[in-house]
């Protein structure tokens, strides 16, 4: 990974702060950067290493709206030969910064309280490929990248502990005590898209079950309308919108005026809740696939 500049890490913003302003921009703009959709341009990863983004930083990038969600660094630039075109605005990205042992014990015995050092949010910059110049044709996108996630259907058929799906009412909803997901019959959606994005939803707040990833918005089973409740429906919103970017269908949402001025409300009350919200959707989408968890970049 690559490290911040001397500049970044001496001015060390509130990057927490940082990142919900950016959010809050494109709320105040009349767009939901977690309803994006992302199917022609792909999932947002690094363009040497071939690594998707991932949890807020997938949000971040995804919602700049590039032909190719294709990113580096200025120094993966400068080390294939490109060059960033002169006056391009790079896009900020966050990871965790966890001392060495050895820094923690020293810091640990220079203090008086005894307490050691805790990791902490940093950020660097990274550029599109649109903003660069002379990168060597073998990196270039030749069209729109490969799906490297399975259809839909496949998604929900080799989640791990899958509840059951039932459709026997008109309307979707989790039950945490008896673990299913019911939902409304197929042909009660006026696309396919609309189905998914429903089923998505629902699968991802299962994810939160006690016998799963026990996340207490879910295992507390929280009141309609709380902080707990309202974090919890952000983390199946994210969720979903990761889902149907992988499965490469294009989700179907209503961006009502009430829907973004509430959530504006709630991201100004707490600076952390969109980065806390990305990563446990990420943690939800990595246990649906089965992906093998690796260390977040946030």
């Amino acid at each position: 990974m690559e490290t911040a500049t001397a500049n970044e890490a001496k001015t060390r913003p509130d990057v927490y702060a940082l990142v919900t302003d950016k959010i809050i921009e494109r709320l105040n703009a009349g767009t939901v950067p977690w309803r994006k959709p992302w199917k022609d341009a792909g999932m947002p990863r690094n363009l040497i290493s071939g690594k998707p983004y991932r949890g807020i930083n997938s949000l971040l990038l995804g919602m700049e709206g590039y032909e190719h969600n294709l990113f580096l660094s200025f120094d993966q630039v400068k080390k294939i030969g490109g060059k960033v075109r002169r006056g391009s605005k790079g896009h900020s990205i966050v990871y965790w910064n966890v001392p060495p042992e050895k820094q923690e014990d020293e810091r640990t015995e220079a203090t008086e309280e005894g307490k050691k050092s805790h990791p902490s949010l940093w950020y660097y910059t990274v550029f599109n490929v649109s903003q660069c110049d002379n990168l060597p044709e073998r990196y270039l996108p030749a069209g729109r990248q490969p799906d490297r996630i399975p259809a839909a259907d496949a998604i929900i058929r080799n989640m791990p502990k899958c509840p059951r799906v039932r459709h026997k009412e008109q309307r979707a909803y989790y039950h945490v005590i008896e673990d299913y997901v019911n939902m409304p019959k197929r042909r009660s959606f006026r696309t396919e898209a609309g189905y998914y994005s429903t089923l998505f939803h629902e699968l991802v707040h299962s994810t939160g079950h006690d016998s799963r990833l026990a996340r207490d918005g879910v295992v507390e089973m929280s009141e309609f309308g709380d902080e707990m409740y309202s974090k919890e429906e952000l983390v199946a919103e994210i969720g979903t919108c990761y889902l149907l970017a992988l499965a490469n269908i294009e989700g179907e949402f209503a961006n009502s005026a009430a829907y973004i001025q509430g959530w504006l409300g709630k991201l100004r009350n707490d600076k952390r809740l969109i980065v806390k919200a990305a990563g446990q959707a990420q943690k939800a989408v990595d246990y649906i696939l089965n992906a093998r968890s690796e260390k977040d970049e946030a």
